[in-house]
């Protein structure tokens, strides 16, 4: 089962970076471009909460279930529930560095499909292409956090 990992630290509280992550409209936000997002339903982040939306990558609608679990202050657990993957289960996880810096952990763990799903997902979810999207997401994550944090 392929998984992928990618870390790294914010400088703002992890109350910052909690309650960004927490934000509705967070998906909207951390989904790089040209990838266009469309959001169906979501409920605030809880445990149990649904988000349903579709990724559209050019022509192509990725439609999403994605169920929370383990939520607490220091992250969550996004798992689809049906989508194009067989498996994704995305964990991110907030570390306090000191009262000032955040670590984030992302952590996925997803199998592909048999078919044309199989096809999509082994190119969208490649690492190279994981890397990319994460790393746009460290990004606008620091971006807005530090922003955040200096305004109060």
């Amino acid at each position: 089962m392929p998984v992928f990992d990618f870390s790294f630290e914010v400088n703002a509280p992890l109350a910052v970076v909690r309650d960004f992550h927490h934000d509705t409209s967070a998906l909207k936000t951390l989904t790089p471009p040209p990838t266009i997002v469309q959001i169906h339903s979501v409920e605030p982040l809880a445990e149990g909460s649904v988000s349903t939306f579709t990724l559209w990558v050019g022509p192509l609608p990725l439609r999403w279930k994605a169920v929370h679990r383990g939520v607490s202050d220091q992250g969550f657990t996004d798992v689809q529930a049906s989508g194009p993957a067989k498996k994704w289960e995305h964990t991110h996880t907030f570390t306090a560095i000191d009262a000032n810096t955040t670590r984030i952990d992302e952590h996925i763990e997803y199998e592909h499909k048999n078919g044309f799903w199989g096809v999509v997902t082994r190119l969208l979810f490649s690492w190279p292409n994981l890397f990319f999207m994460f790393s746009y997401r460290k990004w606008i994550t620091r971006r807005i956090c530090r922003r955040r944090a200096q305004t109060g």
